[in-house]
């Protein structure tokens, strides 16, 4: 007979936009870096390889930085949101120069986190409605 804790519930993960297809197209090798990433994050836990994400305030939005043969490439989440993750862009960075993530992409990241924050708002809504509806 084993002996021990029940594993904690799972954040369900949601990909916002373009994320998940965008991740798709990786190699075999960064998808599976990232999936545990992600698959850590759902257990409520920090993989080493990941590190809060500049000029977001903190360490709610965060970046799984994986290198594959001279080639970097980078996935963006929050787990600002209770009981969600969710994957705001997945990219490869083209620049030689610098580790600083490009402004576009942190554009791009900053728009995604919005439309994440409106779909959480509207999930807890729902929520809501069902658990006192």
């Amino acid at each position: 007979m084993m002996m021990g804790s029940a594993l904690p519930a799972l954040k369900p993960v949601i990909w916002i936009s373009s994320a998940k297809a965008d991740l798709r197209g990786f190699p075999e090798e960064v998808k599976d870096s990232i999936g545990f990433a992600l698959y850590v994050a759902q257990l409520g836990g920090k993989h080493t390889g990941v590190k809060p994400l500049r000029g977001f305030g903190g360490a709610g939005v965060l970046e799984i930085i994986e290198d594959h043969y001279g080639d970097t490439y980078r996935a963006v989440y929050t787990t600002r949101l209770a009981g969600r993750v969710y994957v705001l862009h997945a990219f490869q960075k083209k620049s030689k120069a610098g580790i600083q993530t490009p402004k576009a992409e942190i554009n791009l990241i900053k728009s995604r986190l919005k439309r994440a924050e409106e779909e959480h708002a509207a999930w807890e809504r729902r929520k809501g409605i069902e658990e006192h509806g």
